[in-house]
Order: structure tokens, then C-alpha cells, then sequence
């Protein structure tokens, strides 16, 4: 193994004092989808020293085509994207510990993930986790690294507390949600390009190379052979409240989380508990079965069948329900099964 990083050394704005710091470090993955699974993988396979994967989703067919961390077992046994990511990337890389964990990204859950972290990447696919990444890497002054794509579009900003305008300096609100891969597809390509951006950042944050560090908005789109980059330092804003000189951190009160949603572009609805619970799957799925439900699944959730929909149940009290956007109904299904 000792030629694992020899590429990577030789290349010399990290050589090995660099590798040794790559190995040091610790980046938290927010998401483990198209732009998390790909930039997971380049950094394990970089070497990276510990890796946490934070997701709240389980891989279906439809991610395959972009998300290349996961097979057609994956979608078979229904697995949650986190365990499956890391279960895959401990067989590329043993040396790096990784760490998965199933949840949803709210403020509370960022508050304590990020105790230990030196760097955050962004593969979500919604503002408000988005705008609770950037509140906590201000409050604990860890930088972060954003990316989004859709279509053949895609775009990424590193953001240095202290040093560049934070994300809530520049959108001011969480934007409307606007197309997403669900309503308007999107093509690998694109994924790789805004992982490349990602990853190639972390890569330089990690080594320290500060001044290597690109801090302009960047953002193409490869089908029609656009590509931009803006400067974006006169955002900086002193009264912003994330990240400004009377700052209050307001995406990170979770009372502001929304904790009912329909998922962006999707037939599904997201319900969060008011508190986090620790569900028994055995002992609820045997007490389904016997109420005539069909239930399948696997250590980590449960898939039951109700009506015309389908709910998928975390051991946290989380649930996805299936093939409905209606709120009311969606929370209705969700007490009569778990009141």
C-alpha cells in the first residue's frame, strides 16, 4: 500500500507534507446523492482520515444513472444511501474511517455533527438544509463547500468564514425552490463537473493551500457550452445575521425547519417528529403484519404498504410517505400508523 498515494504525492502542491494533512482531517458530507456519493469517493480514495456521511434517503433505481456509489442491490434491499455509501467506499479505502449516519440535517443534528469536522461539503438538494450548513460553518468558523446542478446546469462556491461573503450574505433568504433533477432531469456529466469544482477545493482546504483556494461563483452549462465565473467579494455584508458583526445565526433555531415537506420535484412528503425518537423495527413491523399490512425491511427502516401510498419508516421516527403531495393526507397516513 505504500504506492496508494504516490500519484497524488508527486503532484507538488500537496507532496507529502499535504498527504499527511489530507490524512489528519476530517470532512463532514452533507447528502449522499449525485454530488455526495461522487465527492465521497474522491476523497477516500485521496485518503482522507475520517468521513462523515449524513443523508436522510435510500436508493432507488432512478439514482443509478448518476450516483455512483450504489448497485441494483442497493435498490433491491432498499438501503439507506449512508450505510450503502459507506459500505462501498470501506472496500476502496480501509485506512479511512468513515462514519454514516441516517438522518436528516437539521440545525441540532449539524450543531453536533460538525464537533471534530475542518471542512463541510454541500450535496444536498434543498436551501433550507443549505442555509443551516452555512449558519453552523459561520458559528464554528469551519469552511464549507457549495454545489447544486440541474439539467446540463450546475454551480459551486467555497465560502471561508472570516474571509468571504457567507451564502446568506449573498441569496439574503432561502430562494423559492425552482427545477430540480425530479422536474427537469439531469445528465452525469453535469454531476462530475460540479464534483471536480468540489472536490478539487476540498483538496486545496485540506492541504491548507489558502491561497489556491478559489473564492468566485462559478457555474456552467455544458450542453450549450457556457461558463462563468463571478467574483463575488462585495457581497460581504456586516449586518448579515450569519456571518456579520451582530450575527444570530437564524437558520439555525429549529424552530424554523420545516418539520412537514414535500420533497423537491417528488410524489413524497417528508414528516419529522416534533423529537426525535428510537423506533423498535422488529417489534413495529410484527405489530403491522398483524394489523394486515404488507412490511418489508432491513435494519436501518420498514417499507409498508397503506392504501394507493407507500411510507418508509426510520428508526428515528421519520417517515417518508409515498405517491402523495398532499400535506393533510401524508400526516394522516403517518398517525394512523404511528399515531
Amino acid at each position: 500500500m505504500d504506492e496508494r498515494y504516490s500519484r497524488q504525492t508527486l503532484f507538488s502542491p500537496i507532496g507529502k507534507a499535504g498527504q499527511e494533512k489530507i490524512r489528519s482531517k476530517h470532512v463532514l458530507m452533507i447528502g449522499a446523492g449525485a454530488l455526495g456519493s461522487g465527492n465521497a469517493e474522491i476523497l477516500t480514495r485521496a485518503g482522507v482520515g475520517k468521513l462523515t456521511i449524513v443523508d436522510r434517503d435510500y436508493v432507488e433505481a432512478s439514482n443509478l444513472q448518476r450516483q455512483q456509489l450504489y448497485t441494483e442491490q442497493d435498490v433491491e434491499e432498499k438501503l439507506p444511501k449512508a450505510a450503502a455509501a459507506a459500505k462501498r467506499l470501506r472496500k476502496i479505502n480501509s485506512d479511512v474511517e468513515i462514519e454514516a449516519v441516517i438522518t436528516d440535517a437539521t440545525p441540532e443534528k449539524l450543531e453536533e455533527l460538525i464537533q471534530g469536522a475542518d471542512l463541510i461539503i454541500d450535496a444536498t438538494d434543498n436551501f433550507e438544509t443549505r442555509m443551516a450548513i452555512n449558519d453552523v460553518s459561520q458559528k464554528y468558523q469551519i469552511p464549507w463547500i457549495y454545489g447544486a446542478c440541474v439539467g446540463s446546469f450546475g454551480m459551486s462556491l467555497t465560502i471561508l468564514p472570516g474571509k468571504t461573503p457567507c451564502l446568506n450574505c449573498i441569496l439574503k433568504k432561502i430562494p423559492i425552490q425552482g427545477m430540480t433533477c425530479d422536474t427537469g432531469g439531469i445528465i452525469a456529466p453535469t454531476v462530475q463537473m460540479v464534483i471536480s469544482h468540489q472536490s478539487a477545493e476540498a483538496l486545496k482546504i485540506l492541504v491548507e493551500d489558502w491561497e489556491a483556494v478559489r473564492t468566485s461563483f462559478v457555474s456552467f452549462d455544458l450542453w450549450r457550452n457556457q461558463y462563468t465565473s463571478m467574483k463575488v467579494s462585495k457581497a460581504k455584508d456586516a449586518g448579515c445575521l450569519s456571518c456579520g458583526e451582530n450575527r444570530t445565526y437564524p437558520y439555525l433555531d429549529s424552530e424554523n425547519m420545516t418539520k412537514s415537506t414535500v420533497l423537491c420535484g417528488r410524489d413524497t412528503v417528508q414528516i419529522r417528529p416534533p423529537r426525535q425518537q428510537n423506533i423498535q423495527l422488529n417489534d413495529l413491523s410484527l405489530q403491522l403484519k398483524e394489523l394486515g399490512y404488507k412490511v418489508k425491511g432491513n435494519p436501518y427502516l420498514l417499507s409498508v404498504e397503506i392504501d394507493e401510498q407507500r411510507l418508509v419508516i426510520f428508526n428515528d421516527g421519520r417517515a417518508l410517505i409515498h405517491g402523495t403531495k398532499d400535506l393533510t393526507q401524508a400526516k394522516s397516513i403517518y398517525q394512523r400508523l404511528l399515531g
